[in-house]
């Protein structure tokens, strides 16, 4: 997956209806980029973006489907690496065959969590598997902090129980909300959640004010602290906040995925599948990747070539950090 892109996503701002007190939140819109490999599927990616680099040490959000594979073709990515991050694949629907370099064979399903580690470096594929026919999730990056962004390889799995919080079922992939914690570590204090709302149902979630968050609507329209996000938007709510209220504004469930962290204080370079600190690393870690070096190991199962590198810019990547919150922001 790549997050070169020439087009930022609109930014707009809400706030809290009259009479409320709340977070003002920020609204990331999607825009579509086509996904790498010999069939190119397309997603929606709300992260990276001009208005916001990250959240939390969350860096990188796509959101596909509901697919159609009989049309589309489904997922068939290539092998290809990664550096300084970790990937985390959550499904709606459908099934992704996972291969990695360090011998992994693992299947991704809904509601199951997938991470993968790719320190120092990783390669991988993901195919969607002969059975599915809809394919629906996200796949979502996480930057490593810099005194662990050239840790080993790995790979966890969990399958976390739905936890029922006043009208909505709560799945905790990634650290703790609405009273669980899943088992997986993490290199930075994170937070991810899959929420579903009853129709017409609000719920407040009790969350650490020492993180910001995210909401990205899969379905549904669900009005986040007073205001409103449709489907494929992104809310952002900066950090202060030891509660987030969440209303389903339609009469059909409505989903969401929460993301949440501690402030990522770190600039990054982010280029095609890495992350790293200075332009340099970029460059390192693409001639090792166009190399074949063991760097990224190589990945077992897959009938098909690599995915090559694209060519590097005309100029030095710039470090890149998030912007300072908006004003009127709390």
């Amino acid at each position: 997956m790549s997050n070169v892109e020439a087009d930022p996503a609109a930014l707009r701002c809400g706030a809290a209806e009259p009479g409320e007190v709340a977070p003002q939140v920020e609204v990331l819109s999607a825009r579509d980029v086509p996904l790498g490999g010999p069939r190119a599927m397309t997603v929606r990616r709300t992260l990276p973006q001009r208005a916001r680099t990250l959240i939390g040490a969350w860096c990188f959000v796509d959101h596909y489907g509901p697919d159609d594979v009989a049309v589309s073709g489904g997922m068939d990515v290539a092998p290809h690496p990664h550096t300084g991050l970790q990937t985390v694949s959550w499904l709606f629907s459908g099934e992704i065959e996972h291969r990695d370099s360090m011998g992994s064979h693992a299947l991704v399903r809904p509601g199951e969590l997938n991470l993968m580690t790719g320190g120092h470096g990783i390669s991988h594929t993901e195919v969607s598997t002969p059975g599915t026919t809809v394919l629906h999730g996200v796949q979502l990056w996480v930057a490593l902090p810099a005194r662990h962004r050239h840790t080993g390889r790995d790979f966890r799995h969990h399958a976390p129980a739905p936890v029922r919080v006043d009208g909505a079922d709560v799945r905790v992939f990634l650290g703790s909300l609405a009273g669980d914690t899943s088992p997986v570590p993490t290199f930075t204090p994170l937070l991810g959640a899959e929420v579903i709302l009853d129709p017409g149902a609000t719920t407040t979630l009790e969350t650490d004010a020492g993180f910001e968050h995210g909401l990205l609507v899969d379905q549904g329209t669900i009005r986040l602290a007073g205001t409103p996000l449709h489907a494929a938007e992104l809310g952002y709510v900066t950090t202060g906040h030891d509660t987030l209220t969440l209303t389903n504004e339609t009469n059909a469930p409505a989903r969401a995925v929460l993301l949440g962290g501690a402030p990522f204080e770190e600039q990054i370079v982010m280029w095609w599948n890495f992350v790293g600190r200075s332009h340099e690393d970029i460059v390192e870690a693409r001639e090792a990747w166009q190399n074949a070096s063991d760097r990224f190991g190589h990945v077992d199962g897959y009938d098909g070539e690599r995915i090559p590198a694209p060519a590097l810019p005309n100029a030095t990547i710039a470090p890149r950090s998030n912007p300072t919150s908006p004003k009127g922001t709390r």
